[in-house]
This record gives C-alpha cells, sequence and structure tokens, in this order.
C-alpha cells in the first residue's frame, strides 16, 4: 500500500507529522509514504525512514503570479508527475482550502478532517472520508489520531517518537569540540522577541562556564543582531545562512538550545536536544514545541497572542522569562553549574 501525504508548511506543522508517521511505521508494516511539501521545507521529510519520496510544491511562488505562463505550466507538469503514481489514498494532514485543492488534482481517494475538526471547515466538503478529531488537543496528538483513523489501526497513547534518521549526522566541521548552547534568536513578531540585553547577560554566564554559544541567523537583519550579541562574547555567527540539515547537524550536537518561539524549536525538539523555549505572547498548548527534552517558560501573557504591545504589556510579558529563570532551568537539565 501507498499513500500521499499533503503536509506543506509551516516548518513547526511539519514536524508535528513525525510522530504520527512513526506510530504508522509501526502499526502498519511494509506500507509506503510520499509527502507533498512546500520546496523550502523538502529536506525534512527525507529525515523520516517511512518517507519514500518527497514531493517539493511551489505553491507560496505560484500565488505570486497565479495566471502566468509559467506558473500554469508549473501547476500541470507537477500535478503529471504526480499522478504518475498510483496510490491508495490521499491523506490530507493540514485541513486547508489550499491542501485540499491540491488533493483535490490527484486520482486517489482523499481523506481529511470533518466539518468541526478542519481549520478551514469548507475544506472538509471535499473528502471522500472525513475524520472527526478534537481540536483542544496539541497538534501532534490531533495527527497521531487523525492518521489512526484514516488508517485503521488504534489511537496510541505511547509517549511521542519523532523517529529521524539522524544518529549518523557528525558536527559542523567549523565548529571545534568545545561543548556549546545554540541560541535561537529570530523570530516572526516583534512581541515575541527576548530582549538584547537579556541575550547578552545570557551568553556572558554561559561563557563562565566554558560554554560557547552559536547564533544562527537567517536574514540580514537576524544576522545583524547575531553579530551584536557576538562581538563581546565567546561566541560564533555563521558567516551564511545554514542549509536545514546543517542547521539540524548544529542543534543535535549541542549542549542546549535556547530558543524564543520560532519554527527551528521544532527541530530541536524533535532531536530531544535539552531545551529552553521562552513562550513571551503565544501559547505553547496547542502549537508549541514539543519533546521529552524541552522546558516551556511562559509569561503571563502567553495566552494573549499580542503582535503589538499596549503600555505596560511590554515589561509584563517579561515576567517568568529572566535569564535567572532561564539558567536555572539549564541548571536542572544539569546543563549550567553557576
Amino acid at each position: 500500500m501507498r499513500i500521499l501525504i499533503i503536509k506543506m508548511s509551516s516548518m513547526g506543522d511539519v514536524f508535528h507529522t513525525f510522530p504520527a508517521l512513526t506510530d504508522l511505521m509501526h502499526a502498519k508494516p511494509g506500507l509506503v509514504v510520499d509527502w507533498v511539501v512546500e520546496e523550502a521545507f523538502a529536506e525534512i521529510p527525507t529525515w523520516h525512514p517511512l518517507v519514500d519520496r518527497v514531493l517539493p510544491i511551489g505553491l507560496r511562488r505560484w500565488r505570486k503570479q497565479p495566471f502566468s505562463k509559467q506558473t500554469r505550466q508549473q501547476k500541470a507538469d507537477f500535478f503529471a508527475r504526480v499522478n504518475q503514481q498510483k496510490y491508495d489514498l490521499v491523506l490530507d494532514a493540514q485541513g486547508l482550502l489550499k491542501s485540499v485543492w491540491v488533493a483535490r488534482q490527484i486520482d486517489a481517494p482523499k481523506v481529511g478532517l470533518d466539518w468541526s475538526s478542519a481549520r478551514e471547515k469548507f475544506a472538509s466538503l471535499f473528502y471522500d472520508r472525513k475524520i472527526q478529531v478534537a481540536k483542544d488537543q496539541h497538534a501532534i496528538t490531533r495527527l497521531r489520531e487523525l492518521f489512526a483513523k484514516a488508517l485503521n489501526y488504534p489511537v496510541p497513547t505511547s509517549p511521542i517518537a519523532y523517529g529521524l534518521n539522524h544518529q549518523a549526522w557528525s558536527s559542523l566541521s567549523e565548529l571545534d569540540q568545545q561543548p556549546y548552547v545554540v541560541c535561537l534568536h529570530a523570530t516572526t513578531w516583534e512581541t515575541k522577541y527576548w530582549t538584547e540585553d537579556y541575550w547578552q547577560q545570557l551568553i556572558s554566564k554561559l561563557n563562565q562556564q566554558g560554554l560557547k554559544v552559536v547564533l544562527p541567523w537567517g536574514n540580514k537583519e537576524e544576522k545583524a543582531r547575531s553579530d551584536r550579541l557576538a562581538a563581546k562574547h565567546q561566541a560564533w555567527c555563521p558567516p551564511q545562512q545554514l542549509k536545514l540539515t546543517d542547521m539540524a547537524r548544529l542543534l543535535k550536537h549541542a549542549q542546549a538550545v535556547v530558543s524564543v518561539d520560532t519554527g527551528l524549536s521544532h527541530v530541536a525538539a524533535a532531536l530531544e536536544v535539552p531545551m529552553v523555549v521562552l513562550y513571551r505572547v503565544t501559547d505553547p498548548k496547542l502549537v508549541g514545541a514539543l519533546g521529552q527534552q524541552v522546558t516551556h517558560l511562559c509569561s503571563p501573557l502567553a495566552p494573549n497572542y499580542i503582535k503589538k504591545f499596549k503600555p505596560g504589556q511590554a515589561q509584563q510579558s517579561l515576567q517568568g522569562l529572566s535569564v535567572e529563570d532561564v539558567l536555572q532551568t539549564l541548571r536542572v537539565k544539569g546543563v549550567y553549574h553557576g
């Protein structure tokens, strides 16, 4: 049996799918999985042993010029390639209108979330089989339940297991043998940032313990912040943006990760690296980084999803997220002894 999974974005959503794949691998030996994913994340599905073919889709690009000749040709070529393979089932693991549009182009039975379960309810109208999954659960739990009901095996209750092929990954050659901590300071909303002053204090404390700090980045603004943070400390700012696989190698060999709410926190969670994630204005309950080595630190405003602070909120959103709070968590994890 061969199935096609549609889970295109975002990075966190892609990583949330891995525990369900691991369940499926154990429940249905011999089943083969292909995966449609946004081209920016095409490296990620290859990290799971159950995935045979990765089918990168340029949906984000296509939406910028939907009616151009080039876009129309790329769409036709993509779906012609997908439909060369016969699938027993297409499982839409996203529940959005854009994902069901992709599913509808593929010649196979479609399964997805029902009206009460899908993020965009109208997507449910286009599935051949509709599955109910309670919304008040973490995304990983929802996906494990969806996969189990779609493929007819008992819903697992075991601890989550990402099941990635990372055991043989070597460390980056640019890093010497000195133990290091990765600080993921970059994120999408300004309100989710941790202050640079706090990062500076944390890096200084880690250096005093003989720990080097690594400050990856993804654009010019993030590179400038990494450079500022690294200027006065024993820290490494990569000279160029790391590819996803290199980023994963960097995280895998770290002593620990300190992160704001960002997609890369899900990578570290899947690699079972000791990690502290700072949730300043977002709630990890339903979509936070989840793993046995992950600790969440949440401010009182975390459930509020604030994109612009009102007077007084900026300081309130840092409560429970002090440098000492982070260091105490690292002490518990055995990373920091100061």
